[in-house]
């Protein structure tokens, strides 16, 4: 069985019966988690072990991992400052800061790696831009060239854990004050000015090697009527085509206010899948993850099996072999140390 198009959730800290029959639903493909899933990293691990176990090929288990304000596991895990701060030490030492960059992205990578987690929705390549309240600190840099390269180097980081990195929020998030969780943000300027600034680390990042984009719930009104993740104008004509990017387009969680202009959950899902997406994620809302599984239809496409199949984590030490690493230690020191 090869792995389904769609991304779930799960309750609590072990699988329910319930859940263990939808994660074998030919349509699932993988399942992200967050706090309520987490107690302490021997959990955690189990849960991994027994959602991986469900399937084969193996369900892809993401998180969002980015440190600072999104970190979804915290006891027994290095607490990650926010991004931002690696652009602060840009500002006065560049090599510093892409060296602290690299340290950054392979303990985010290989502690999560340790348990079983197979990538994080990470690194974040938005600009900070001083307007979007949903972005703000979660940003490198509000410089796109800064951006690109202190992503760069945590992307290094994170494919020496065996990680492979998923940047976001394509074609770019910053510019907007409104946050999609809770509405649908508009951003009038022209694509010209889009491309000259907010793709600028995007497009460096697909030349890179990047394995996976999300794009935003925002409409770029210039462009399409449609938020980049519903759009085909984005995801096929700009992201594929013309970047030439050849990863997985992971929609952002459906459930999202900015993702109901295009309509109920199904025909969300169909429209995403349609304009370009690999991987169509449904957080939050067991009941619209059921809708989903049961009026999607079939939805087979080879292309996407193979580029999610890439996304499965590669080996990595285990939390006690991690412990006795000398380099491991030393990287939580230097990262605690940053902010």
């Amino acid at each position: 069985m090869s792995l389904g198009p769609v991304m779930l959730d799960v309750q609590g800290l072990e699988l329910l019966p319930e859940e263990r029959e939808r994660l074998r639903h030919p349509l699932v493909g993988g399942v992200i988690l967050f706090s309520r899933n987490y107690q302490f990293p021997e959990q955690v691990e189990a849960l991994v072990r027994d959602i991986h176990a469900q399937r084969e090929p193996q369900l892809l288990v993401a998180v969002d991992h980015e440190g600072g304000r999104v970190q979804r596991f915290r006891d027994g895990f290095t607490a990650l400052p926010p991004i931002r701060e690696l652009g602060r030490i840009h500002d006065e030492n560049p090599k510093r800061a892409r060296r602290l960059a690299e340290t950054s992205g392979w303990l985010m990578a290989t502690e999560l790696r340790a348990i079983g987690v197979d990538f994080s929705f990470a690194p974040v390549l938005d600009l900070d831009r001083g307007v979007s309240r949903v972005i703000g600190d979660r940003a490198f840099h509000s410089h796109p060239e800064t951006v690109a390269d202190l992503a760069h180097a945590y992307m290094v980081g994170m494919h020496q854990a065996g990680m492979a990195a998923v940047g976001k929020h394509f074609p770019g998030h910053g510019a907007v004050e409104a946050d999609s969780h809770l509405a649908l943000p508009v951003d009038g300027r022209k694509l010209v000015d889009i491309q000259a600034e907010d793709m600028v680390p995007f497009e460096r990042m697909i030349h890179y090697g990047l394995e996976g984009i999300m794009p935003a719930h925002v409409v770029f009104s210039r462009v399409d009527s449609l938020p980049a993740g519903f759009s085909g104008t984005w995801l096929r004509k700009i992201l594929r085509e013309q970047l030439g990017f050849q990863g997985v387009i992971f929609s952002d969680d459906l459930s999202m206010e900015g993702a109901k202009v295009a309509g109920d959950v199904v025909a969300r899902a169909k429209m995403a899948l349609s304009a370009g997406c690999d991987m169509v994620l449904v957080c939050n809302d067991t009941a619209a993850a059921d809708q989903v599984l049961t009026g999607l239809g079939t939805h087979d496409d080879p292309v996407s099996h193979l580029r999610l199949v890439r996304m499965h984590g590669r080996e990595n030490p285990t939390r006690t072999q991690l412990a006795q690493d000398q380099s491991y230690r030393d990287a939580v020191r230097a990262v605690t140390g940053i902010a």
